[in-house]
Formats: structure tokens, C-alpha cells, sequence
């Protein structure tokens, strides 16, 4: 009986301690004495590929980079990559994965809008921030905005400066649009109606289009006689390309095409035959080619294009090395005992010029968004050229 009675006391001993470190572990998921788990539902193999691949690639070099040297405060960063394919569905399938089944502690480098979106509810709910998502729609720092953290300035802001110096340059009177119905297009939309508006100039007209279109003739037909000038895009990476190639076969050259950030990549400017050349795009950064006789662009670059044997890191590969070291540094800052709050205290708290994407990123408790300057650049003589570039406010 006594033996019963021992056993018994020592089970609800075991038990209540059992207890008491699950309510710890519910605190800080995805952190455990020797890793942190990082989640990315991207695109790995649909319409916005060349982003999501080669950002999750170079994102995780820096990670192992990082892992070799002892990790952060002893822990080594375990990066759990899903594949969307640039589809809602399959989007959610991952979401609820790395959430339910890996418990990740943070989420990162989430390609689409859409996507990113339709995931807060969920991420919200846990506390589980969501940092440097690759998408610039205004609604990536949406009330509340606690656990979400931007690179970049929005989509929105490129597009509105863009057509800004446009308007100026090229004396460019009647804007309009040529995007996906999604929430990502209909931000480039917005966007463009009223920048029309806010400079008195007429917004000509839009057409919508599917993810997997390849034919625009008929569309760009119609933008055309409407008398558009400024076209903004909001279109997959090889949609842009063969739009703005097919204009070019219409022989329609008294137009400016301009893309947001996702149609700002250094694939773009490579297309033999000089086909995308006169393309304009608003992003937050600066091309790389243009800095990398940067010490420390000079490296990575040397580093990426060794171990993966690509000529160029591409632009879905900056984003993916810069975003790591944004994250590494707010874990780092964070310190050893860490938690939701304690990163996200950390996140706040950053300050530092971006050698990899050539801005300067700062956060505070009341702004979440990183980096804010918006540079605008064109393709010329197969790169990509800063022509214009805002204040960092």
C-alpha cells in the first residue's frame, strides 16, 4: 500500500512537472534548448518560382552559415520549406502544417499575397510572427499588426512613385493597368487609379488576366486604342516578359510599362535580344549588379554563384539572403531566454543599412515595415539601372 501510495505521488509529481513545462513549450513553440524552427510556405513551382526557389535556397546557406558556427545562443535554426505553387489551396495545406503538425516558432519568406493573407487569422491566433514576407501588398502590416513584420515598402508605393516619374519624365497623360484579380493585382490597381487621380490624369482602362495566360495580344490591343500610356503590371514574372515583348511586336512604343517589385527581377533584364529593354519597376532595392563591387556583396555573390552554379544570384536569392540575416539578427538580439515577446521586442528594436539589398531597414513598436525608400529602375543595355530613388523616410 505504501508502495502504491509512493508510486501515485511521484506520478502527479511527474505529471504536474510534465504539465508545467508543456504550458512552457506552448509559450515559446518551435523553441526548443537546441533548435528554433522556421517555417516558408513559397512558391517553388508555379508563377512565382523565381522568387520563392532561389530566396529559400540562399536563405537557407545563411542558416547553415549560421548552424556551423554554433547557431544562435546554442540553438540551431531548423528551416521547414513547403511548396505552394503559387496556389491558395495548397497554401492553406502548408500553413496549417507548419503550424499544427512542425509548430514552428516563426514564419518567413511566405511568397503571394493571397497566401500571406489568408494566413493571419491563423498565425494571429498563435502568436506566431510573420517576418519578411515576399509580398508587398499594404495588407502584409493589416491591423494588428504585433506579429507581422515587412521588408519593404508596399507594392502601392511603388507603383504610385512610379507613375509619378513617369508622368514627369515622359509627360505621360493616361494610365492603366493589366493585372491578376487577385489581392495582389487589385493593390497595383488601386494603386494606379489613384495616382491618376491625385495628378488629374485619366485611368484608360484595365484587363484582368489568369496566372497561367500567355496570349495578351487582344488585351494589349484594347489598352491601346484606349490610349494608355503608362501601363502598370501586376502580372507572374514570365507573363511581364512576354507582354512587354509582344507590345514590342505591335510596335506599340509610345507606352511605358512598370511593374511593382514583383515584376522587379534580375531574369527580366537577361532575356536575349534586348526584348525587355525600356522595362521599368518601383522596388525597395537596388539591383545587385549594380553593387557588387561591394565588399560584402562581392562576397556573397562569389559565395552563392559557387555553391549553386548559377551565374547570378538572382534577384528571389537577395531577397532570401537578406531576409535571413534580418531574421538571424532579431533572434541574436532577442537573447538566450527566448520567446515570442522577447523576439518580437528584438524585431522592434533593428536598425542597419542592408549591404544585400543596398536600403536601410529600421523597425519600432509603431512601424513594422523595414526598409522605406522606393527606387525606380529601368532595363537598359541587359541590366537593370536606378533611375530615381525616394528619401528613406
Amino acid at each position: 500500500m505504501k508502495k502504491f501510495t509512493k508510486l501515485a505521488i511521484a506520478t502527479a509529481v511527474s505529471l504536474t512537472f510534465a504539465g508545467a513545462m508543456s504550458t512552457v513549450n506552448a509559450e515559446t513553440r518551435g523553441v526548443t534548448d537546441t533548435e528554433i524552427r522556421i517555417g516558408s510556405s513559397t512558391d517553388l513551382s508555379g508563377i512565382f518560382a523565381a522568387f520563392g526557389a532561389p530566396s529559400a535556397k540562399a536563405a537557407q546557406m545563411y542558416f547553415d552559415e549560421v548552424n556551423a558556427k554554433g547557431g544562435i545562443h546554442g540553438r540551431k535554426i531548423k528551416f521547414i520549406v513547403e511548396d505552394h505553387a503559387y496556389s491558395l489551396p495548397k497554401s492553406t495545406q502548408a500553413i496549417n502544417k507548419l503550424v499544427n503538425r512542425d509548430k514552428v516558432f516563426v514564419m518567413f519568406l511566405g511568397v503571394g499575397t493571397p497566401m500571406n493573407v489568408a494566413s493571419f487569422k491563423l498565425l494571429d491566433a498563435k502568436k506566431i510572427p510573420n517576418v519578411f514576407p515576399l509580398s508587398g501588398a499594404r495588407q502584409m502590416l493589416q491591423e494588428p499588426i504585433k506579429y507581422k513584420f515587412s521588408g519593404a515598402a508596399p507594392y502601392y508605393n511603388h507603383i504610385t512613385e512610379g507613375v509619378k516619374y513617369l508622368v514627369k519624365k515622359n509627360g505621360r497623360k493616361v494610365i492603366c493597368t493589366m493585372y491578376l484579380p487577385s489581392d495582389f493585382g487589385k493593390e497595383i490597381q488601386l494603386a494606379a487609379k489613384a495616382q491618376a487621380k491625385a495628378l488629374g490624369l485619366k485611368y484608360g482602362g484595365e484587363t484582368t488576366h489568369k496566372g497561367d495566360d500567355a496570349d495578351f495580344v487582344g488585351s494589349l490591343s484594347k489598352l491601346k486604342a484606349a490610349g494608355c500610356d503608362i501601363v502598370t503590371m501586376a502580372l507572374g514574372v514570365r507573363q511581364v516578359i512576354t507582354a512587354f515583348a509582344t507590345s514590342k511586336k505591335m510596335k506599340w512604343t509610345n507606352v511605358d510599362f512598370i511593374n511593382s517589385s514583383a515584376g522587379f527581377h534580375t531574369v527580366m533584364a537577361k532575356v536575349p535580344g534586348g526584348i525587355t529593354e525600356g522595362l521599368y519597376a518601383g522596388a525597395s532595392w537596388g539591383d545587385l549588379l549594380a553593387r557588387v563591387k561591394d565588399p560584402v556583396v562581392g562576397a556573397w555573390f562569389k559565395k552563392y554563384t559557387t555553391a549553386t552554379g548559377k551565374k547570378l544570384p538572382g534577384t528571389g536569392a537577395m531577397l532570401g539572403r537578406s531576409g535571413a540575416e534580418q531574421i538571424v539578427r532579431a533572434l541574436e538580439a532577442a537573447g538566450k531566454d527566448l520567446t515570442t515577446d522577447s523576439f518580437v521586442k528584438a524585431m522592434e528594436s533593428l536598425d542597419y543599412e542592408d549591404k544585400i539589398s543596398g536600403n536601410h531597414a529600421d523597425f519600432s513598436a509603431t512601424d513594422h515595415q523595414g526598409a522605406d525608400e522606393v527606387i525606380i529602375s529601368v532595363i537598359k543595355d541587359g541590366n537593370w539601372q536606378e533611375v530615381f530613388r525616394t528619401e528613406d523616410k
